[in-house]
């Protein structure tokens, strides 16, 4: 088996991608809310509100939040699971996943906090009610793997949701590459004084699979009637399955 893949349009050793990956996001991580508002004019918002309704997250429900970040959708899942109920945010990255337990406290809703890997989740077995992962399974190394980690934490009856950049509609192709590798490195070396970091972005979208590729990937994991939303023209795209 292969020990390389890709890191943005690079083809590096497995090992150097996790590496390259943690120093992207450890060198974001304090300006990370305030590129994703200015990068995607503030729509990631909304994409992350439809992922919230389709959730089905409701009082006493326990959630996975997958490479979480900043704790956005923590914080929302942890006011719909209410006092019964329990969230875990979780990250790779201990910079990243320290600015999402900081901000989740000090807006008074903590919840409990884990660094670990997506392809070897330190949780049992047919636990949570739902799992998520929103922007974070386009950076794993062995997605199908971290896939199957997430199916296995579910509970029978239990969804997945995969909040993800995708295939942008065919018309707007030209335009969203423009804007992608010209705009967005641009924005990064002025908000975080870090060009790379967005310009590896741009090109990790374009060797994430597409829509249709990502539900015969969910699907192989093991999940059922999957299907998925494109959001903004195809920007971004929600998938969601089952375990049964």
């Amino acid at each position: 088996m292969s020990n390389e893949t890709h890191f943005g349009f690079e083809t590096v050793r497995e090992d150097e991608k996790a590496r390259r990956v943690a120093g992207v996001f450890s060198s974001v991580a304090s300006r990370y809310d305030v590129m994703n508002d200015l990068m995607s004019a503030g729509l990631h918002r909304a994409w992350k509100a439809f992922a919230i309704a389709k959730s089905g997250v409701r009082e006493g429900h326990r959630v996975l939040d997958v490479a979480g970040g900043s704790g956005d959708l923590a914080r929302a899942f942890a006011k719909r699971a209410g006092a019964t109920g329990q969230v875990v945010l979780t990250d790779i990255n201990a910079a990243m996943l320290g600015v999402g337990r900081d901000r989740l406290i000090d807006g008074g809703t903590p919840v409990p906090a884990a660094q670990c890997d997506a392809e070897r989740l330190p949780f049992r077995s047919d636990w949570f009610d739902v799992v998520t992962v929103a922007f974070g399974l386009r950076n794993m190394t062995h997605k199908e793997a971290a896939l199957g980690e997430m199916r296995r934490v579910l509970r029978p009856g239990g969804r997945l949701l995969v909040l993800e950049f995708s295939k942008v509609w065919k018309p707007l192709e030209k335009p969203y590459d423009w804007y992608s590798f010209n705009v967005l490195p641009w924005l990064g070396r002025k908000v975080t004084d870090d060009e790379a970091s967005y310009r590896y972005l741009a090109e990790s979208i374009r060797m994430h699979p597409d829509q249709e590729s990502l539900r015969s990937m969910m699907e192989r994991a093991g999940l059922e009637q999957v299907e998925y939303f494109n959001l903004t023209a195809g920007v971004a795209a929600l998938h969601v399955g089952f375990k049964f």
